[in-house]
């Protein structure tokens, strides 16, 4: 089997269902998934090296959803067709985000991509993340998109960055804070404390 066709030559390829422009809304949106499930790959084959196993197994099973994901936006028409992603898995990764915000420091500022380098792939997923999630808006402005892919793609910029914070942490390698931030990320027990000494007349 060979690699190459020379059918997409003259700027089209194929998609479930029909050929479009290789720049058409539905191959942007499931290419910048792919491109994101690249960045994924070499986040989970740096963060086997640092002997965060569980953190990998949690990126692979990620990769298998984005090919779904993908697989998924490649139809020309949904209608009617055997789709792949099901709410179920935006479900789980909430489960994972809040394991790995209670893995991590309290949040109080903004924080820099970085610190170690499995942390700084992870925002580097991150933004990628957003970016096909924008990808996908937009095709969902002119095209039906099957919903569970935009809520899953939704939760995963969320997942990716609580996920970099615990890296940083199990590893011992401290957040980069944004230093011109204010304390923006306030918890709910801090806002009743300083009622409590606002009524109590203290400081």
């Amino acid at each position: 089997m060979k690699l190459y066709t020379r059918t997409g030559d003259k700027g089209q390829t194929s998609v479930k269902g029909g050929r479009v422009r290789k720049d058409d809304s539905r191959v942007e949106a499931y290419g910048t998934v792919d491109e994101l499930n690249s960045f994924v790959g070499q986040a989970a084959a740096v963060a086997a090296a640092a002997g965060l196993q569980e953190l990998v197994e949690e990126l692979l099973e990620i990769q298998q959803e984005l090919f779904d994901c993908g697989s998924d936006l490649a139809f020309a028409d949904p209608n009617g067709r055997e789709l792949k992603m099901a709410p179920a898995s935006a479900v789980r990764l909430e489960g994972w985000i809040d394991a790995h915000s209670d893995a991590a420091p309290a949040i109080r500022k903004f924080i820099l991509p970085g610190g170690s380098e499995v942390s700084a792939l992870l925002h580097v997923c991150r933004t990628v993340c957003r970016r096909a999630e924008r990808r996908i808006v937009t095709l969902a402005e002119e095209l039906q998109v099957h919903e569970p892919v935009q809520t899953y793609m939704n939760r995963l910029s969320d997942y990716f960055f609580a996920a970099a914070r615990s890296a940083n942490a199990k590893l011992g390698v401290p957040d980069t804070e944004y230093v011109r931030s204010a304390d923006v990320f306030r918890n709910k027990s801090d806002d009743r404390k300083e009622r409590q000494e606002g009524n109590d007349g203290t400081s």
